[in-house]
């Protein structure tokens, strides 16, 4: 079994690391993920600069590739370039931080790399640990973050798909593990409306000229049943099916026109 690994955290994560642990157990791993922190950059493709691929020694000992780029930019090189065929499975993850709800899903580089995977065929997981302090969540490199739920539940998850198949008509499944779950088992849920809600601040600099951050506050009216009050409020896994055709009932949308 091929496994391919990537991320929106670079390739120096402490996360993409915990997931090349548990993907070792079950065949050829390669890794191969930005070079530096992408997060947000959502399903971006580089198409006016040039990329560029350096030869990483990971902490581990094994060797792993950086893409100067964005997580598609690395999944694209990886099948297309440095991998002799595509691969059987890919992770994208550890992620550092939920990935949960509609909102934020389309701008998670984690989820693009992950939709880019997805979108040439191969079955793909992603797969997110929430961490209590938001204050880490952007940090690249090594982070002493301890993985070991996130590892033991993506272990299962992996197990499940080499002995049952990867779920039909699914393109992605999308996992969400806390620090200190209640339980190992993932509870499988829709998607919340979204994780944080956006706030713009404006602020002036020095020579008197606005500029302005997008932030966020906690955004507190999801469903009890969806991946992001689970994971929040009942400290459990999540796991959601993903799909890729974003294709809505067409003959309603004919009936409609034709009124």
């Amino acid at each position: 079994m091929k496994i391919l690994l990537s991320n929106d955290d670079g390739v120096d994560a402490s996360g993409i690391l915990a997931a090349k642990q548990v993907a070792d157990e079950f065949g050829e791993t390669y890794v191969v993920a930005p070079t530096k922190q992408q997060s947000g950059i959502g399903h971006a493709l580089t198409l006016f600069d040039p990329l560029r691929v350096y030869e990483v020694n990971l902490r581990d000992g094994d060797i792993g590739y950086g893409v100067s780029g964005t997580p598609t930019d690395a999944v694209t090189i990886a099948v297309y370039e440095l991998m002799d065929e595509k691969p059987d499975l890919v992770i994208s993850g550890i992620n550092t931080g939920r990935n949960t709800g509609k909102g934020e899903l389309s701008t998670s580089g984690t989820l693009g790399a992950a939709s880019e995977a997805a979108s040439l065929g191969i079955p793909t997981i992603a797969v997110s640990q929430h961490i209590p302090s938001d204050d880490i969540k952007f940090e690249e490199g090594k982070i002493e973050i301890d993985f070991s739920a996130s590892q033991k539940v993506l272990r299962d998850l992996i197990q499940k798909i080499i002995d049952n198949g990867f779920p039909e008509g699914v393109d992605i499944l999308n996992l969400n593990v806390p620090e200190d779950p209640h339980s190992y088992k993932p509870i499988i849920c829709p998607l919340a409306v979204r994780m944080y809600e956006p706030v713009v601040e404006k602020r002036i600099d020095p020579r008197g000229r606005p500029y302005y951050w997008i932030n966020g506050k906690l955004y507190m009216n999801n469903p009890e049943n969806s991946d992001d009050y689970i994971i929040l409020e009942e400290n459990l896994p999540t796991l959601t099916p993903l799909i890729l055709d974003m294709a809505h009932d067409l003959e309603a949308l004919r009936e409609w026109y034709d009124k």
